[in-house]
C-alpha cells in the first residue's frame, strides 16, 4: 500500500510509518507557515505523531496559535515542532540513545538530534559540554553511555570527540559535524573531514549540522535493537 494525500503543493506520504518505521517528517525551511499548518492538520486527522524540523520562531508561534487545541511541543533552540496524536499509539519497547555534545555552541544541533530521537520513541540521555579540551568531563559521564543502543556525538571545531567516544563504547557512534569554529573550520567542513577519517571503527558520519538525520538513524537502531 502506497497511500498519500494530495494537498495541492504537497503530496503527503501518510503510510511511511508502515513502510519505514516512522511517519514522514516535515522540513520547515522553504515552506510557508500556511503550508506547514495544512500538513499538520492533515496528520492530526490521521492521528499521526507529526514532527517538523527547521521551524523558526515566527512559524513556531503561528503554529502554536493555530493548533492550540492540540498537544504540542515546540523547541525554539532545536527549531523542532511536534504535534502529538489525540489517541496515542501504544508505546513500543525501544532502546536507549545517548546524545553527546562537545560544547554549548553545538547545543542547537544536539537539541535537534535529541528531539528527533525522543519522537522516534527511544529513551534519551543528554550529555552536554564534554569536548576534548577537557577530557576528564567525558570520563565522568561514560557510565551514562554504556547501555546505549547508539550514541549521537555532536561537535564542531576539529571534530575529534566522536573518535574519543568511539573508543569507549560497543555500539554505533553517529557523528554530527557542526558549523561551529573559526575560519579554517570552513563552516563545518574541517569537522566533517576529521570525522570521516576517524580511526574508531564504530563511527559513522552524517552531514554538517544534520542533527535530525543523526537522531532519526539512532532511533531506527534503537527500535531494531529491542526486536
Amino acid at each position: 500500500m502506497n497511500e498519500f494525500l494530495d494537498l495541492d503543493e504537497v503530496q503527503l506520504d501518510i503510510d511511511r510509518r508502515d513502510r519505514c518505521g516512522f511517519p514522514e517528517v516535515i522540513y520547515g525551511e522553504g515552506k510557508t507557515k500556511e503550508t506547514i499548518l495544512k500538513i499538520f492538520r492533515a496528520f492530526a486527522e490521521k492521528n499521526v505523531d507529526a514532527f517538523a524540523t527547521r521551524i523558526d520562531a515566527e512559524k513556531g508561534a503561528f503554529l502554536q496559535q493555530q493548533l492550540s487545541g492540540h498537544c504540542l511541543r515546540y523547541n525554539e533552540m532545536a527549531r523542532t515542532f511536534r504535534l502529538f496524536p489525540a489517541a496515542p499509539v501504544p508505546a513500543e519497547s525501544h532502546g536507549k540513545i545517548a546524545v553527546v555534545s562537545a560544547g554549548t555552541s553545538d547545543a542547537p544541533v544536539a537539541e535537534e538530534a535529541r528531539e528527533t530521537a525522543l519522537w522516534t520513541g527511544a529513551e534519551v540521555v543528554f550529555v552536554q559540554d564534554v569536548g576534548v579540551a577537557g577530557p576528564q568531563r567525558l570520563q565522568a559521564k561514560l557510565q551514562m553511555l554504556q547501555d546505549a543502543a547508539a550514541v549521537v556525538v555532536v561537535a564542531g571545531m576539529e571534530g575529534a570527540l566522536p573518535s574519543v567516544v568511539g573508543g569507549y563504547v560497543s555500539c554505533p557512534v553517529i557523528a554530527v559535524p557542526t558549523s561551529v569554529g573559526y575560519g579554517a573550520n570552513f563552516g563545518g567542513l574541517a569537522a566533517l573531514l576529521g570525522m570521516l577519517n576517524s580511526c574508531a571503527s564504530n563511527v559513522t558520519v552524517v552531514n554538517i549540522d544534520a542533527g535530525f538525520k543523526a537522531g532519526y538513524v539512532a532511533g531506527l537502531i534503537a527500535k531494531n535493537h529491542r526486536k
